[in-house]
């Protein structure tokens, strides 16, 4: 089985909280900006790099905004959570003899700090990240190297993640079956999967 991280095992709201509240508020305080202003001028550069693998890199961002990226996650892991399910999702699985490899776009920095608050990794044969292989799940480059990196069949592996544009990059890969998460972050309103099947969260699926 394929997991996605951030929205899938673990609680997005940390995430959002982050890169949503805490990074346009410490921009504000730097350039001397209200914190409209400062989301105002941080938007469009998220938006241009969305989707590829400098969107999911702390040290790019560091760069183009100035801020100390990885201070600011190290700073705020206290609010790093499982999602509702999720650790007893994996201590099943692991019961059950299932390999379990972890697919996911963070930053191996982000995963370290997360694993250290969760131990998330100890449930886990394998881990892979974007990062490690030049290209983001969106990209199907980060499928062909996964699929040499794990050796499994995409004809009865199941993968899970709460990003659509992922699922579809998964499926245009081969993968059978996918499942979407619609409860990524505990703090906001269930995300609609329509195109696949979908799960409040990864419980469900024992």
């Amino acid at each position: 089985m394929l997991l996605d991280l951030d929205g899938t095992l673990l609680d997005l709201a940390y995430d959002n909280y982050v890169w949503l509240g805490r990074v346009p508020e410490l921009y504000a305080q730097a350039n001397g900006l209200s914190i409209p202003e400062a989301q105002a001028a941080i938007a469009p550069k998220f938006r241009a790099w969305a989707g590829k693998l400098e969107w999911y890199s702390i040290d790019f961002w560091s760069r183009e905004l100035q801020l100390d990226i990885l201070a600011l996650h190290r700073e705020e892991a206290a609010r790093v959570g499982w999602l509702p399910g999720a650790r007893r999702f994996l201590e099943t699985l692991r019961e059950r003899g299932k390999r379990l490899a972890l697919m996911t776009n963070a930053h191996p920095s982000i995963v370290e700090i997360k694993d250290a608050r969760t131990g998330v990794k100890g449930f886990l044969d394998a881990v892979y990240t974007s990062h490690g292989f030049g290209a983001p799940k969106e990209d199907p480059k980060f499928w062909a190297a996964a699929r040499a990196a794990e050796g499994y069949d995409p004809e009865r592996t199941l993968f899970v993640d709460d990003s659509a544009a992922v699922l579809h990059s998964a499926i245009r890969s081969g993968m059978r079956w996918v499942y979407g998460v619609r409860r990524p972050d505990s703090s906001a309103v269930p995300h609609r999967h329509e195109d696949f099947e979908s799960v409040d969260g990864v419980l469900d699926l024992l």
